[in-house]
C-alpha cells in the first residue's frame, strides 16, 4: 500500500514506506531545489557590497545594511525552525520565502536609497531563515539519519554548482550590462526554483523523521527545548559555530570593498572570480565531506574546515595582487564545503530521537548570525579606523580561538550505529 498525499506531508509516511528507497524523480526534485535556489541567494550577498559602492555607500553603511539582514534573519532563525518542525507542507513554506526574497532584490534594484535597502534587507533576512531548517528536514525525511551524511553531502554539492553559475553569470551581467542587471537576476531564477519544488513528492517526506524523531517507532512528542540547554556537547559546538561564522562572514566583503576603490565595474568581475573560486571547490569537495563524515567521524573534518580560516585570513594581508587573492578563495572553498556539510550533521547526532532538530538548527543558525552580523560592524569599523589588515588580522585571532577550542573540548559525535551501510538503500 502506497502513502497518498493531499497537500502536506505524511505523518505516516514511516510506516507506509519504511521499506522502499525514495524514488529518483524525488531526489532529483531535490538536487535542483538546491540548485536553483543557489541561483536566487547569491545575488542578495557579496555582490550586495559593491552594488552599494557603486552608490557612494561607505564601509560603515555597507556594514549596517548588511547587518540589518543579518538582525532580521537572527530574530526569525529559531522561529522559522520551529514551523519547519510542525508544518508538514514545507514545500509551501519555502516557495513563500523565494517569492519575497525575490520581491525584496527587485526592491533593491528600483530604489537603492537608504531605507528600501534596509526595508528590502530585513523582507531578504526574514525570510531566508526558513530555506536551510527547510531544506534539512526535507531531506532528513526522504532518506532517514542513516543516509543523511551523504544527502547532505550531495545538496551542498548542487547548492555549490549553482552558486558557481550564479556567480559567473552576476559577473557578466554587473560587467557588460549594470550592477543592478544582477536583481532582476535573482527575481528571474525565482521562476525555476518554486517549479522544482513540484517534483519532489510530498507522500515521501516522512514528518516525524524530518524533525528528527526516533525511526522505526512512535512519533512521540518533541523532548524539552529547554533540555537542549543542558547538552554540554551541543553548548561547546554552538560556541565554535559563532565564533567560526565571526570570522568568516566579513572576510569577503571587507576584500571587496578594499578592491573595489578606483576598479570600477571590473570590481564585479574580481567578485565573481572569488565566488567561483570558493564555490568551484566546495562542489567538489561537499560529496567527500559527506562520505568521509561517516567514515572518519565528524571532528577531523571540521579541524580542517576550521584550521584554514585563520591562514586565509593572514594571507589576505600579504598581497594586493588580484590572481593571488582569487587563489587565497581555495581556501575559502575548503572550509565553506566541509562546514556547510559536517555541521548539520554534528547537529542531526547531537538532536537524534528529540523530535527537535529544525528547532536546534534553527537556534544554532540564530547564534550564528548573531555572530555574522556583529562581525560586519566590528570588522567594518576596525577597518574605518586601523586600516584593513587590523580587520583582517583581528578575524583571524577569533579563528585560531575557534580551533583551539573545537580541538580540545569538542567530541566526536558520530554514531556508530550508522556505520553499517544498508542494502538495497539508493543513491539518497
Amino acid at each position: 500500500m502506497e502513502a497518498v498525499s493531499h497537500g502536506g506531508e505524511n505523518p505516516d509516511a514511516s510506516k507506509v514506506r519504511d521499506d522502499k528507497a525514495p524514488t529518483a524523480r524525488t531526489l532529483r526534485g531535490l538536487d535542483w531545489l538546491n540548485f536553483f535556489l543557489a541561483d536566487v541567494q547569491t545575488g542578495v550577498g557579496p555582490f550586495l557590497a559593491i552594488y552599494l559602492a557603486g552608490y557612494k555607500w561607505n564601509v560603515e553603511g555597507v556594514g549596517l545594511a548588511l547587518t540589518v539582514g543579518g538582525i532580521a534573519g537572527i530574530l526569525t532563525q529559531t522561529p522559522a525552525g520551529a514551523l519547519v518542525d510542525r508544518l508538514r507542507s514545507k514545500r509551501a513554506l519555502i516557495a513563500v520565502g523565494i517569492v519575497a526574497l525575490a520581491a525584496g532584490a527587485l526592491l533593491i534594484a528600483f530604489l537603492p536609497t537608504f531605507w528600501s535597502v534596509m526595508s528590502a534587507q530585513v523582507l531578504i533576512g526574514g525570510t531566508s531563515s526558513i530555506f536551510g531548517p527547510a531544506i534539512c528536514a526535507i531531506s532528513l525525511g526522504i532518506v532517514g539519519h542513516r543516509l543523511f551524511d551523504r544527502r547532505q553531502g550531495r545538496n551542498q554539492t548542487f547548492n555549490s554548482a549553482g552558486n558557481v553559475v550564479a556567480a559567473v553569470s552576476m559577473g557578466i551581467l554587473g560587467y557588460f550590462v549594470s550592477n543592478r542587471s544582477i536583481f532582476f537576476f535573482v527575481a528571474l531564477c525565482a521562476l525555476p526554483t518554486v517549479l522544482t519544488l513540484l517534483i519532489i513528492r510530498p507522500d515521501e517526506i516522512d514528518y516525524g523523521r524530518a524533525r528528527g524523531a526516533k525511526e522505526g517507532g512512535e512519533d512521540k512528542k518533541p523532548a524539552d527545548a529547554r533540555a537542549l540547554l543542558e547538552d554540554r556537547p551541543l553548548l561547546i559546538f554552538l560556541a565554535c559555530a559563532v565564533m567560526f561564522h565571526f570570522a568568516n562572514a566579513a572576510m569577503l566583503p571587507l576584500l571587496g570593498e578594499m578592491l573595489a576603490k578606483g576598479k570600477g565595474r571590473s570590481s564585479m568581475l574580481f567578485m565573481s572570480a572569488c565566488v567561483v573560486t570558493t564555490q568551484l571547490v566546495v562542489t567538489l569537495l561537499a560529496s567527500w565531506s559527506g562520505r568521509k563524515a561517516g567514515a572518519w567521524g565528524r571532528k577531523p573534518l571540521l579541524l580542517i574546515a576550521f584550521g584554514v580560516l585563520p591562514v586565509r585570513a593572514v594571507l589576505y594581508t600579504l598581497t594586493h595582487q588580484i590572481a593571488v587573492l582569487v587563489a587565497i578563495q581555495i581556501l575559502d572553498g575548503v572550509g565553506a564545503g566541509i562546514f556547510g556539510v559536517v555541521s548539520v550533521l554534528v547537529i542531526a547526532d547531537l538532536t537524534k530521537g528529540s523530535g527537535r532538530f529544525n528547532l536546534t538548527l534553527g537556534a544554532i543558525t540564530t547564534a550564528v548570525g548573531i555572530g555574522a552580523s556583529l562581525s560586519q560592524v566590528i570588522a567594518g569599523a576596525i577597518v574605518h579606523h586601523f586600516g584593513y589588515n587590523a580587520g583582517f588580522l583581528f578575524l583571524a585571532l577569533v579563528a585560531a580561538v575557534a580551533f583551539a577550542i573545537l580541538c580540545f573540548f569538542m567530541p566526536e559525535t558520530r554514531d556508530k550505529q550508522f556505520l553499517i551501510p544498508t542494502q538495497g538503500a539508493a543513491t539518497p
